[in-house]
């Protein structure tokens, strides 16, 4: 009986590239180890394709080839090392994690990325200390892979990542707070709240905020508040509030939207050195934003007057809509005694996406 594994892998030395890609391809159905080592040397094809069909069977013959593709990270041709990291990225298992790490220290940032990637599939906490460290790698899809294994690590990965917090590094300390707020940590709560008062660098405290948010620790509503002052964290802390859901935020959020005058605007354009347009107005939107997060009824009132401003009445509108039917009254009330046609058709608007309609007597 012909024993096609042998004579596909005895083809794979053929002259003609179409008989080596045909055989490179058939070795991925039979699920047999003694293809995956041909296969590899395939890898080393002078053909585009016979490269890429024997990729396409490596990667089918799943945990058969996850060790010898280990064994070829360390391979001398560059291309060789590429393509095992890649299929290690979709195949790897436990038993390939020290030579991933090792990998992950692979002058090539392709092989560098496809580890981080496989390592984060894995899961293994050996591979922290060093995804640390590709925390401050100069490739930006090396850092984004390292900071998504870090976080895909779990709870091993907190500790070492609330140290670096602490790094002279402000980029390796926002990487570090980016993973915090994947995360979602209740112990990093009060290390970040140090970070927004006490960093020296902007975009470190801008990410704190947001992290701070995504953990929606209501123990950050004092500190949020006291960065309210500051332009550069305004807008941030704003959105933060809105995720957190405290009560206590809405004399500030409701002073913000009350506080726009809609007439500053008029004979402006919205231009991107104008400070009114790049600064102002994203802060008044973000409060509206947020007063619907929190949910508090006593809101609604100041969302209310937002829709008589063109400038941010497609926001209000939508934050009433949030509301429900907690909103309907106070709607149908501003519309009966609304003179002006153009709001009250507005008003009209955000009811019915409520689900009322003109004559509906129960609300």
């Amino acid at each position: 009986m012909a024993d096609s594994v042998a004579e596909h892998i005895s083809a794979l030395n053929d002259h003609d590239w179409g008989v080596r890609e045909d055989a490179a391809a058939a070795l991925g159905q039979f699920q047999d180890p003694r293809s995956v080592l041909p296969l590899i040397r395939a890898l080393r094809d002078s053909d585009r394709s016979v490269r890429v069909a024997a990729t396409t069977s490596l990667t089918a013959l799943g945990e058969l080839a996850v060790p010898p593709l280990g064994q070829s990270l360390q391979d001398q041709d560059t291309n060789v090392q590429e393509i095992a990291a890649s299929i290690l990225a979709v195949n790897g298992d436990e038993r390939v994690v020290d030579a991933l790490v090792s990998a992950l220290l692979n002058p090539n940032w392709i092989v560098r990325s496809h580890a981080a990637k496989a390592l984060g599939k894995i899961g293994d906490p050996r591979a922290i200390d060093t995804l640390l460290l590709l925390l401050q790698d100069t490739v930006p899809a090396v850092r984004d892979n390292a900071g998504e294994a870090i976080c895909a690590l779990g709870e091993t990965s907190i500790p070492p990542l609330l140290e670096l917090l602490q790094h002279k590094d402000w980029k390796i300390r926002l990487r570090a707070i980016e993973a915090l707020a994947l995360l979602k940590p209740p112990t990093a709560v009060e290390p970040l709240l140090d970070r927004i008062t006490n960093d020296p660098d902007t975009a470190v405290r801008q990410d704190a905020i947001r992290a701070i948010g995504e953990i929606g620790d209501r123990k950050a509503i004092d500190t949020l508040l006291s960065v309210m002052d500051q332009p550069s964290l305004r807008s941030q802390a704003i959105m933060a509030l809105g995720k957190i859901g405290d009560p206590r935020a809405l004399p500030t959020l409701t002073k913000i939207v009350e506080g726009l005058i809609t007439k500053n605007y008029e004979g402006r354009m919205a231009a991107c050195e104008d400070a009114l347009y790049q600064e102002e107005l994203p802060t008044v939107e973000a409060a509206v934003k947020a007063l619907a997060q929190i949910g508090d009824e006593r809101a609604i009132p100041t969302l209310q007057q937002a829709l008589r401003s063109t400038l941010i009445r497609v926001e209000a509108a939508d934050a009433l809509t949030l509301f429900g039917k907690t909103a309907l009254s106070p709607l149908v009330a501003m519309y009966k005694h609304e003179t002006d046609d153009n709001i009250r058709f507005h008003v009209k608007e955000t009811l019915a996406r409520l689900g009322w309609r003109p004559g509906q007597v129960r609300l």
